[in-house]
């Protein structure tokens, strides 16, 4: 699907629109910290609260002028549409942002404060997805996929670089998954510099896109999705996207809502860390014990996304 020399292609090309986010220990805390063998990479603190930046920004810098000018259109379940605008704020375009209705409130107020055009529609991201086409069709906008164009999954590769730039010697790298961009992108990244790091995914019990997958050995498309956590919720990901991660992902396991609003909750309280949902996904996964450890490794666990999610009561 891509290439190194695309992820450091797009390195370059976004490096002056995002941030260089800092890594954290997770240690010394009131509950499990892992014998301090866990380090958070906050992609939460990322321009527009997550990793979805990187994409976005790379996608949009790749489309001509033309393209541009009619406006971008996109489907989301919040943390993409808040990349898409806020990176369309900056180049001083529109873009048209297609939600399922069980978006986080505060991702809608965000996105309506880029001066991004919203539309509720459906229940689940692919049906939105659906709208959203249907408006580019209609519309003749530019139509920008939130983790199947290989210019999104490139520009998500950068965040694999910037991890082995932070640790070089990582043992496990734990990612959220939605429908699989950020863990086709960062995987290529890091199987291709430190093969023997494994990359292990995290998705919903409610939502176990490509674990489904894997277990099938083909694409498969869930017939429901049981998960609140919008951000993780796809009924079927991209050809291409599943054919790398089941080349690249050693590993995907499950956690359920309930322990994703643990984990959130853990680090707002241990590190005033407002992660949402997804964002506390690698560090569910530790917590429920997902993901057994040995003694020594070296596990950078990606907190993806910010939100108010950890800063209120469960």
């Amino acid at each position: 699907m891509i290439t190194l020399g695309d992820i450091r292609a797009a390195r370059e090309r976004i490096a002056p629109y995002i941030r260089r986010t800092p890594t954290l220990a997770y240690a010394r805390t009131r509950g499990p910290d892992f014998g301090g063998q866990v380090t958070l990479k906050l992609e939460s603190l990322q321009a527009a609260g997550s990793f979805k930046a990187r994409g976005a920004m790379n996608r949009l810098l790749t489309l001509s002028r033309g393209e541009l000018a009619r406006g971008i259109v996109t489907a989301s379940g919040g943390n993409h549409g808040l990349a898409i605008a806020r990176s369309a704020h900056v180049l001083g375009v529109t873009a048209t942002i297609f939600l399922p209705s069980n978006v986080a409130p505060d991702k809608i107020a965000k996105l309506r404060d880029w001066g991004a055009e919203l539309h509720i529609v459906g229940t689940v991201w692919d049906e939105a997805n659906a709208a959203a086409l249907a408006h580019a069709d209609l519309t003749g906008a530019t139509y920008a996929h939130p983790f199947g164009d290989p210019a999104v999954v490139a520009g998500q590769g950068t965040l694999g670089l910037d991890i082995l730039d932070d640790m070089q010697d990582v043992d496990i790298v734990l990612v959220a998954i939605g429908g699989g961009g950020l863990i086709a992108g960062l995987s290529t990244a890091v199987k291709a510099l430190r093969p023997q790091a494994r990359i292990i995914g995290i998705e919903p019990v409610g939502s176990p896109t490509l674990h489904a997958c894997l277990q099938a050995g083909r694409v498969v498309t869930l017939e429901r999705l049981d998960s609140r956590v919008a951000t993780m919720s796809c009924r079927r990901t991209e050809p291409a996207i599943y054919e790398t991660v089941a080349r690249n992902v050693d590993e995907i396991v499950l956690v359920t809502d309930a322990a994703m609003q643990e984990a959130a909750q853990a680090l707002w309280f241990e590190c005033g860390i407002a992660a949402d949902l997804s964002g506390a996904a690698a560090l569910a996964a530790l917590q429920s014990g997902r993901v057994p450890l040995a003694g020594g490794e070296r596990i950078c666990a990606l907190v993806c996304g910010a939100g108010t999610d950890g800063c209120m009561p469960a």
